[in-house]
């Protein structure tokens, strides 16, 4: 593969976890995005960014968004991370939210991360208390994936994370 950088931002760990997977599948540099800058990555034909999703946002496009200008000859992907299940159907909605303007047409990925209330924050903990008291509200039945596995990990400690998830991430960075 061509030279590289992993960039990342990880709010319980998750993130991490896979950026640094991904650095030993590639051999590629890796470090957060809150320690970087341009000049860092500027030597690189690569980027992936590694975020958590927080509120339907990803975590780290922030440094996207204000380098996009700067990084139009680069091979950019977003590898984001969240406790819910795969579902295509939530990922496209993620990207339309979050990949407008300058990050328009860039590729994301998947892998699912982690959950342990009792890590979180008490914002992030209550703001989860509050969402899972809306969903039990509604019938089972009509739930989509994500409310499926945010109504499973009440009060649970669940580690998803998985290595598989970077095989499609993999794929597309060995693509010419």
């Amino acid at each position: 593969m061509e030279q590289g950088m992993i960039l990342y931002q990880s709010k319980y760990g998750s993130s991490k976890k896979y950026a640094h997977w991904l650095q030993e599948s590639t051999g590629f540099g890796c470090m957060r995005t809150a320690d970087a800058s341009y000049k860092d990555v500027l030597p690189c034909t690569t980027l992936v960014l590694c975020g958590g999703v927080y509120a339907s946002g990803i975590a780290g496009l922030s440094f996207l968004r204000k380098n996009s200008h700067k990084l139009k000859d680069k091979k950019i992907a977003v590898f984001c991370v969240g406790a819910s299940p795969y579902d295509e159907r939530a990922l496209l909605q993620l990207k339309e939210h979050n990949f407008r303007q300058d990050l328009n047409g860039l590729p994301l990925f998947y892998g699912r991360g982690a959950w342990n209330e009792g890590v979180m924050t008490w914002k992030d903990r209550t703001l989860c208390k509050m969402l899972q008291k809306a969903l039990a509200k509604k019938d089972p039945a009509t739930y989509e994936p994500w409310m499926e596995g945010c109504m499973a990990s009440v009060g649970q400690v669940r580690d998803w994370c998985d290595p598989s998830y970077l095989t499609p991430l993999l794929t597309y960075l060995q693509e010419g």
